[in-house]
């Protein structure tokens, strides 16, 4: 009989946890109540995350020196996109070099710039097995002085987990790399 009690005790209590938790997040959700919905809160909630969110243009001046970005706006790319604005006219790229650059880059839902060599004034060289899959993708095939633009999806980019503060989960990023 000790046991059923103690039972239908912690039932009640494990029912009593779910209901109090389900009205916090009503009243998050809701406005604490007053039939206005709290726009902090939902905002809060959604910001973490860019995914489904549609491309921007550059919202931010560009650093001295820096090509325009030129962002697919609307809809996201499901694949990535690698465009040459600017052939170049020297060697070929290929997947396995380590590679000297500028670039500059843009996060597709805020059109914020979230890097750039151009600001820090100095070139940046890597491996490309070394950077994300969008770059060690996009990258091969370019040729020596020309300009690129990359459009890589979450999965090819840094997907779910982000770069916080200055890449959402689920974001897209656009570069141009020269």
């Amino acid at each position: 009989a000790r046991a059923r009690a103690r039972r239908q005790r912690n039932i009640r209590v494990g029912i009593a946890a779910v209901v109090v938790i389900g009205i916090a997040v009503f009243v998050a959700t809701r406005g604490g109540g007053s039939g206005k919905t709290s726009t902090t809160t939902s905002t809060t909630l959604a910001a973490g995350s860019a995914a489904g969110k549609p491309c921007v243009p550059v919202s931010d001046p560009l650093p001295a020196g820096a090509p325009a970005v030129p962002v697919q706006v609307g809809p996201p790319p499901t694949q990535l996109v690698s465009q040459d604005l600017k052939v170049g006219t020297g060697a070929t790229v290929g997947a396995n070099d380590t590679v000297t650059v500028n670039y500059i880059g843009v996060s597709c839902s805020t059109g914020v710039i979230f890097d750039s060599s151009y600001s820090r004034g100095q070139t940046a060289t890597f491996p490309l097995s070394g950077v994300i899959k969008g770059w060690t993708d996009g990258i091969p095939n370019m040729k020596v002085g020309g300009q690129r633009l990359l459009g890589i999806p979450p999965a090819q980019a840094y997907g779910a987990d982000g770069q916080p503060p200055d890449i959402a989960p689920d974001e897209t990023l656009w570069f141009v790399v020269e």
